[in-house]
């Protein structure tokens, strides 16, 4: 199983970059499932990412206690909400009911997690 943690380990971290570069493109959660992954490979590379200066404090938050901060939970919930618009004005009904049920769906769950 090593060789399938690492190799989603690595898809997760490469979507994360991805994520930190683009616009709507969540940056974090791709980051902790690289985490998850790289602990039950190479730990030494989830220990890359939990001492990484930017990245490194939310994932141990969410590591030790499950927990996102104030502005993570305003920042995610705010950038789906921008898509959500974005998506009304660019594609109209009913694809933009799909990005409010995810922002609804989504946003809820990250609101009421730990601080």
């Amino acid at each position: 199983m090593r060789p399938v943690y690492l190799a989603i380990g690595i898809l997760a971290a490469i979507c994360g970059a991805i994520g930190a570069v683009l616009p709507l493109v969540p940056t974090v959660p791709f980051l902790i499932l690289a985490a998850f992954c790289f602990a039950k490979s190479n730990p030494a590379w989830e220990q890359k990412l939990l001492d990484h200066p930017h990245w490194g404090p939310q994932l141990r938050d969410w590591r030790d206690r499950r927990a996102v901060s104030r502005k993570s939970k305003f920042m995610a919930v705010g950038a789906m909400g921008l898509g959500a618009i974005f998506t009304y004005f660019t594609l109209g009904l009913p694809w933009a009911y799909g990005s409010v049920a995810i922002l609804v769906t989504c946003g809820a769950w990250i609101i009421t997690r730990n601080e």
